[in-house]
This record gives structure tokens, C-alpha cells and sequence, in this order.
């Protein structure tokens, strides 16, 4: 086994029995996606006994017992970049990060560089979890480019494993607060639907029938009423793509300034106009989780940016 490779073994459980391989595996594993674990599966890298064939479709039983081999992460291309950061907390394991508006989380096609990972390479000085392959080392999750607020980042494999963990449950704590058109009635409730790629733009998110996607659930509650819109609190259960976005679009009200999902109200250009606001009104507040790796309880707190408190204090009644 050469440098930087690992070796996991993991037995199906009773869960598990009757599922998919690649789904069953991405279920135990958790740190790793469904994808990651069907290119291994297609590599070889995934073997069993007494299986004799290994498919990504092959249906598993509980009991079996698979070992994946994870080959050492690739060498990332990403260069380290001096960019201010607003650390909330850091330790050996892991950094949480209050995020501006407008900054990428991850280098991508069109932002190859000037994210957050550059940033953090530099500040970590290349000290950040690379369990999930290459490209995102650290990122267990991410929030939108224009979305501003607290953001976890693994700094351990054993931090990674732990905080990827606790996002496959949903038991990590989110809280966002949102300027919405309009007032949400009633004034608290649960949005409940799938969430999927939209058919007619496939850089969209949408609302599909059950079953069509990804299960996902927002909390919502109005925390105050303004003159034409109003600040909420949403609750994040699970965490999809532009999940508050799409879900409070979904109801009615989609969140001022956000060029995807909510269309322009009358009365409101003028004042985004004047403040300068192109973005979302949308912001990362509050993050709680164990700490994968001392097992305390840890919870963060994050003000309104500037540029939401200046389009609340002009919206107020």
C-alpha cells in the first residue's frame, strides 16, 4: 500500500440491506459521496468476500462486509492567496469562517481563484482536510457565493469525518435569517417538498413531485413585519442546494435582491438601487455542532452584515 493510502472496511447493516452498493456505501460513509463511491466501485477499489462481482447496482445484503481503498488525495492545483478572513474559531481540527457576501467557496470554472479555499490554504498554510479527494479540501459544505455568514471548514480527516457525519443526519444546528417580499402567512410553519435540478434551467433549483430529488425541510418563522416584505428565521433540517431560496420562493415570498429565484417588486428598485443591494438578502446567523473530535458542543453566532441592516432599517414601517 503506497503513501497517503487508506483502507476502510464497513459492514451492512440491517438499514442498508437491499439497497443499491454505491447507495448503501454512501449511506456508511458519509464523508464521501455517492459519486466518489461509484468511481472507486468502477476503479476496483471497492472489493468483498465471497462477492465475486462488485457493480455500483449489485443489491447488498446485511451482514456483508466491503473494504475501499481510498488512494492518497490527488495534488490540489489551487494556489494559496493571502485574502482577509473573519475567523470565529479555530482550533487543530477545524475553523469556522463568518463569510462576506460576493466570496466563492470553492475554485470552480470562472473562479479559479481569489474563494475562500485560497484564502484558507494560505491561512491553514495547506493544512486542511483532503478525505474528500481533491478540489474542496476541508469543505464539508458551502453556502451561495452571495450568501454571507458562518461556514465550518475541517482542518483534520478526522474532523472531516465527523462533521460530514453530523450534516448526513441533519443534526447539525442552522439558523438563517432572510429578507422576504412580502409577509409569510401564516407566520411560522414547515416547508416540506423535494428540491431538484428546474427542467427548463438547469442552473435552477425547483419544487418536484415526491420522490424527484432531494427530500428537503426549512423551518420558517417571521421575526418581524416590514413595509412590504419581512425579516424570517429559517431552520435548516436538511441542507440542498439554494434550499431557502427555492422554499421561500415555493410559498410566495422569495428573498429581496436575489436574481434567481425572486423577481423585482413594485416600489422596491428604487430602494435596492439606492443602497447599492444586488445580492440575496440572505445570511448564515447562527451554526451549532459537536466538535468531531473533543466532543464539545459548540455554537456560533454571526450579526447582521451592513448591507442587510441598512435594507431593514429602510423597509421598516
Amino acid at each position: 500500500m503506497g503513501p497517503g493510502v487508506s483502507i476502510i472496511e464497513v459492514i451492512i447493516g440491517d438499514a442498508q440491506d437491499s439497497l443499491r452498493l454505491d447507495r448503501a456505501l454512501a449511506d456508511l460513509l458519509p464523508d464521501l459521496s455517492r459519486e466518489r463511491i461509484k468511481g472507486l466501485i468502477g476503479d476496483g477499489q471497492v472489493s468483498a468476500e465471497p462477492v465475486a462481482k462488485i457493480g455500483a447496482s449489485a443489491k447488498v445484503s446485511a451482514g456483508q462486509r466491503y473494504i475501499i481503498t481510498l488512494p492518497a488525495p490527488v495534488p490540489l492545483d489551487t494556489v494559496a492567496q493571502d485574502i482577509p478572513l473573519n475567523i470565529v474559531h479555530e482550533d487543530a481540527d477545524l475553523i469556522v469562517v463568518d463569510k462576506p457576501a460576493g466570496l466563492v467557496v470553492h475554485p470552480a470554472a470562472g473562479n479559479l481563484d481569489g474563494t475562500l479555499v485560497n484564502a484558507l490554504l494560505h491561512h491553514c498554510d495547506g493544512q486542511l482536510s483532503g478525505i474528500g479527494g481533491v478540489a474542496r479540501p476541508g469543505i464539508v459544505h458551502r453556502i451561495d457565493k452571495d450568501t454571507s455568514g458562518l461556514l465550518v471548514v475541517a482542518k483534520s480527516d478526522k474532523a472531516h469525518e465527523g462533521l460530514a457525519r453530523q450534516f448526513k443526519d441533519h443534526s447539525i444546528n442552522r439558523l438563517y435569517a432572510a429578507i422576504v417580499y412580502g409577509v409569510p402567512a401564516p407566520g411560522a410553519a414547515t416547508v416540506d417538498t423535494w428540491i431538484g435540478r428546474s427542467d427548463t434551467d438547469r442552473k435552477k433549483m425547483a419544487v418536484h413531485r415526491e420522490g424527484r430529488g432531494k427530500h428537503a425541510v426549512t423551518h420558517y418563522r417571521t421575526v418581524e413585519r416590514l413595509h412590504g416584505a419581512a425579516l424570517v428565521e429559517c431552520r435548516l433540517e436538511t441542507g440542498r442546494t439554494h434550499q431557502v431560496r427555492v422554499h421561500m420562493h415555493h410559498i410566495g415570498h422569495p428573498l429581496i435582491g436575489d436574481p434567481v429565484y425572486g423577481r423585482e417588486r413594485k416600489g422596491f428598485k428604487s430602494i435596492l438601487e439606492t443602497l447599492g443591494f444586488n445580492r440575496q438578502a440572505l445570511h448564515a446567523k447562527s451554526l451549532g455542532f459537536i466538535h468531531p473530535v473533543t466532543s464539545q458542543r459548540l455554537m456560533f453566532q454571526s450579526v447582521l452584515p451592513n448591507d442587510m441592516q441598512e435594507l431593514l432599517s429602510q423597509l421598516h414601517v
